[in-house]
């Protein structure tokens, strides 16, 4: 194991993390039973691609794995763009991109037609916000951003001691 799983560590860290955020977003909607609009759906997908390259990473040799682990660099950004656009829209800053984020519009003259023009899943409008922590007025939106935030400046500030720590244990 001589040098040549510095990156697993790492690697380990990032799956991790993406674990704790797929986690708690399982946790809100199927034990809380919080239903996601379409764009908490959308901020999913940077987190599971994560969590693949990761894993695929930290069984990769040390070279390759870690040349993989700059790859997760644009999905954690891309999550942050993706909770910036959602906060913005849970603020009334701008419309959401997505039309499956607006309230469902029900029409008919009569109760039969109106019925059969509802969504056959409820769905939530985008800009209404999930607050997970009473009395704190940060919604889940914007922790998904933060959070994404640390786990990018992790990687990038704290990459370099990981291994030189990692290197230190298996020499």
């Amino acid at each position: 194991m001589r040098g040549s799983h510095a990156s697993r560590p790492l690697a380990l860290f990032l799956a991790g993390a993406a674990l704790l955020a797929l986690g708690v977003v399982w946790y809100t909607q199927h034990v809380l039973q919080i239903m996601p609009c379409e764009l908490c759906l959308w901020e999913r997908w940077p987190w599971r691609l994560l969590l693949g390259t990761a894993i695929v990473a930290a069984v990769l040799p040390d070279k390759v794995a870690r040349h993989l682990l700059w790859l997760t660099v644009p999905f954690m950004v891309a999550d942050i763009g993706l909770s910036i656009c959602h906060v913005g829209v849970e603020w009334q800053w701008w419309p959401s991109p997505l039309p499956a984020c607006h309230a469902p519009h029900i029409y008919g003259r009569t109760m039969a037609e109106r019925l059969a023009s509802m969504p056959l899943l409820p769905s939530k409008p985008c800009d209404a916000a999930t607050y997970l922590v009473p009395g704190v007025p940060v919604s889940m939106a914007a922790m998904g951003g933060l959070y994404a935030a640390i786990v990018l400046w992790v990687f990038v500030v704290w990459r370099k001691k990981l291994e030189r720590v990692t290197r230190r244990i298996f020499h």
